[in-house]
């Protein structure tokens, strides 16, 4: 007779061997997730090359869309396909929310008080929540127009004046790169900021760039942080601190004098936002000088290197692609009705200049790799287990390269966004230029008020072709090694005025 006790016990016994088996299978897949063969101590380091978002990209042809590399001690996973990255997101986003922990990280955060490096917690989740809800609302966006029309203004009197000297051939690069400071350090700090400030900060715009790409052996190989103090790179760190630390106290100090003088109680531009903040016991939670310094310098740095760089390859592609530069042209033409400047109420009827952006950021998304994320506790993805304190990195960049979403997508093609919905505000996994999930970038639609009413106005105040002797085929469309993708090669054009009628 069948012990009812054993009877009871098969079915227990029998799923305690399917689930040592299935941990076992989960084990072994963790163990073959793909990557390519490392060397001793460095790992995969020399792998990322002089531009990384392209090594990597020509890894994963090799190694998959699902990739480990070893970087010195650290574990990070690299992705190059939205369908994984749809996965993450819907089943892990709050996994990867958090950023990882470095002295670097520590200094660019401002001691974990900005949105763009600070790890995730309740301060973060407040700070991002404070930014779209009073400082990059489509409302507030909207409330800086007179702000982009002054300095659109004033950028068409520069170009024309540059033109006027010489031999008419300007470096439009950097007059977009100076145009964007001006602009972005007016609608955050006010139009009280002197030349000598501007210029300042845009050295600290682009030295936080530049730190985030730089080479710090503590973030890779920890044992050997002391080399970043004999080498200089902690120093590179201290210096950056203090003078970031001693302008913003400046700023912050002089501008409530300057505010009650030549601003009144006008809370237009962000400063005067946050401050008034400050004092706002509804707020939920305490809005230090830390937090203030950390969020005006992330829309700063952040602001002007993304939109510069989207500026400049705009303005490369439409001159290497005459027959969309007379496409944009003629729609501007059409709208503008023989008016000088094309007004932000008339954006919404330019179309194709949309579509065109489009296109620009999908083969040159402004940050090619997004900033690394860190999983908070273990997890899976794609069957594979994932390890508590393992990197993600998105290649945002290879993902418009990605031919089961887009045909032919090495070529330039504006009209391919008519014929479908798609757009950058994360929705769309396999265009996410400005990132995906929790970590997505608030500033987008302040970033592209910029970009619109510029190329509108730029293109229907000038033409622009080429200095003598340069062919297309002389344009070196390489990136230069850094976070944000600039163009290695400056792009310097000769503007005449247009006839707008």
């Amino acid at each position: 007779m069948t012990n009812p006790t054993l009877l009871a016990a098969i079915p227990i016994i029998s799923f305690f061997f399917v689930l040592i088996a299935r941990r076992k299978v989960i084990s072994q897949k963790a163990a073959l997730l793909p990557s390519p063969s490392r060397l001793p101590f460095i790992g995969n380091l020399h792998q990322l090359g002089s531009i990384p978002h392209r090594s990597l990209y020509k890894l994963s042809k090799q190694h998959g869309p699902l990739m480990l590399l070893h970087l010195g001690t650290v574990r990070t996973l690299v992705i190059s396909c939205p369908k994984i990255v749809e996965e993450v997101i819907r089943n892990n986003d709050l996994v990867f929310a958090t950023r990882p922990m470095s002295k670097l990280t520590d200094v660019l955060s401002d001691n974990k008080n900005d949105i763009a490096f600070a790890q995730y917690g309740e301060s973060w989740r407040q700070m991002k929540k404070l930014a779209r809800t009073h400082l990059l609302s489509s409302e507030k966006v909207k409330s800086m127009s007179f702000d982009r029309a002054e300095e659109v203004s004033l950028l068409l009197e520069k170009v024309a004046d540059e033109t006027s000297r010489g031999n008419g051939v300007i470096c439009l690069t950097e007059i977009l790169n100076s145009y964007v400071t001006n602009m972005i350090i007016r609608v955050v700090l006010g139009s009280w900021i002197t030349e000598e400030k501007k210029t300042l900060l845009s050295e600290l715009s682009h030295e936080s760039s530049t730190l985030v790409y730089e080479f710090f052996f503590e973030d890779f190989f920890p044992n050997l942080k002391w080399l970043d103090v004999l080498w200089g790179s902690y120093r590179k760190l201290e210096n950056y601190k203090k003078n970031r630390d001693a302008l913003f106290e400046e700023i912050i100090k002089n501008h409530g004098h300057e505010s009650k003088e030549v601003n009144g109680k006008n809370n237009t531009y962000f400063l005067d936002t946050l401050l008034d903040l400050q004092n706002d016991s509804s707020l939920g939670f305490v809005l230090t000088n830390e937090h203030i310094r950390g969020l005006t310098l992330n829309l700063i740095a952040g602001g002007i290197e993304t939109t510069s760089a989207t500026l400049d390859w705009c303005m490369t592609e439409l001159v290497r692609n005459p027959e969309v530069m007379k496409k944009v042209k003629d729609e501007l033409r059409k709208v503008a009705h023989g008016e000088d400047m094309i007004s932000e109420e008339l954006l919404g009827q330019l179309s194709y200049l949309k579509v065109f952006i489009k296109e620009v950021i999908r083969l040159h998304p402004p940050a090619p790799l997004l900033l690394p994320r860190e999983s908070l506790q273990e997890c899976q993805i794609q069957g594979y287990n994932i390890p508590k304190q393992t990197r993600l990195v998105i290649n945002a960049w290879a993902f418009g390269r990605d031919e089961s979403y887009w045909e032919a997508p090495e070529q330039f093609k504006p009209e391919r966004f008519f014929d479908c919905t798609v757009d950058y505000k994360g929705k769309d996994f396999y265009f996410i230029p400005f990132g995906v999930g929790r970590r997505i970038c608030p500033g987008m639609d302040f970033s592209m008020a910029i970009i619109e009413i510029t190329l509108a106005n730029i293109l229907h105040r000038f033409d622009w072709s080429l200095p003598s002797g340069i062919t297309i085929e002389d344009m070196d469309m390489d990136e230069g090694g850094g976070v944000i993708a600039f163009r290695k090669q400056k792009l310097e054009l000769v503007p005449t005025t247009s006839k707008v009628n």
